[in-house]
């Protein structure tokens, strides 16, 4: 089958899924809901369904769709940018210094709200960005910039702000129990005011690496080789780097740490529709978008009316096929 038939294909299929499962989420929750109780609502604006559909269990689908394409498109991002299919979102230090940031807010008792936000969420995106500053600017040190130094600097300054996070959960134990459940995902606080700050975001990063996806290209067969052929390797990087921390801070800041999926995500789609960054950015958005609306919907029925950290649904699905792709192209 050519190339451009099964992207096609590929593409046919995911707007299904997507329709799907947003059909599914939209349904399906605590409270018992029938296709007559959506019609109800829409022909008769009736508030208690109102807050049900649209307030509850609408804004959080479309909340995890844009967090699971973000996560996916930064993983996407750094799985070229450092030419190895291990990276994802956190190896630069975003999830250990998101997580440091939350649970400092919850050690020092801060309960505030600001602009829609809980000050907690607030605090992990100001920290993983300041994490991932400290280690672009402490790899840049050296004369000769490589990858290599970016990757294990990130590597160390998240072992090191994992350390602190498990200092603060040890000092503060009664704080224990809600920093748990925020460290593995969740998307119980979600409304339609984070919808309104992550999708913005999402849609510009993905219109700027769509845009350089040609470029990523060319960084694959090298930085050499990309300046030769006319590509300003340097600023492409620093983009890349930016969007890509961008993505993956912004979606911990309102979903918690939710892992595999801008890890396992990219892979599915390299397999499926090949190397080319110009149409992996865009389907790997899509895919893990719909990936992670399954794993909530699964998260917040499969023990209902109690509801699973989302990060166990994603590894339960990441981690065995993560193993079997490592054991099957070494």
């Amino acid at each position: 089958m050519k190339t451009r038939t099964k992207r096609a294909l590929f593409l046919i299929v995911l707007l299904i899924l997507l329709v799907s499962s947003l059909w599914f989420s939209l349904m399906i929750g605590a409270v018992s809901t029938s296709l007559h109780d959506l019609l109800s609502f829409l022909l008769d604006h009736d508030q208690a369904y109102r807050t049900i559909f649209l307030d509850l269990r609408l804004s959080r689908a479309v909340l995890a769709f844009f967090v699971g394409a973000s996560l996916s498109l930064s993983g996407a991002i750094l799985q070229g940018y450092f030419q190895n299919p291990m990276a994802d979102p956190f190896v630069i230090g975003v999830s250990s210094g998101a997580s440091f940031g939350a649970v400092l807010c919850l050690f020092l008792g801060l309960e505030v709200t600001l602009l829609g936000f809980p000050l907690q969420s607030l605090f992990a995106f100001a920290s993983a960005f300041a994490l991932v500053s400290l280690v672009y600017l402490l790899s840049r040190r050296r004369p000769a910039y490589r990858v290599e130094t970016l990757l294990l600097t990130g590597i160390a300054a998240g072992s090191m702000a994992s350390a602190l996070t498990s200092f603060l959960l040890f000092s503060k134990s009664d704080s224990f129990e809600q920093a748990v459940f925020w460290l593995l995902g969740s998307f119980t606080l979600a409304d339609w005011r984070q919808v309104v700050a992550v999708a913005p975001s999402f849609l510009l990063c993905l219109v700027i690496a769509q845009w350089l996806a040609k470029d990523m290209n060319l960084l694959v067969l090298g930085d050499e080789t990309a300046k030769a052929l006319g590509s300003p390797a340097g600023r492409v990087r620093k983009t890349f780097l930016a969007v890509a921390t961008l993505l993956a801070a912004i979606s911990v800041a309102v979903s918690g740490v939710i892992g595999f999926v801008g890890l396992v995500v990219p892979h599915w789609v390299r397999i499926l529709v090949g190397p080319d960054h110009r149409w992996l950015f865009f389907l790997s958005s899509l895919t893990g978008g719909i990936f992670l609306v399954i794993c909530d919907l699964m998260a917040r029925t499969l023990r209902a009316p109690a509801e699973l950290p989302i990060g166990i649904i994603t590894a339960a699905f990441g981690a065995p096929f993560f193993i079997y792709l490592l054991h099957r192209k070494r």
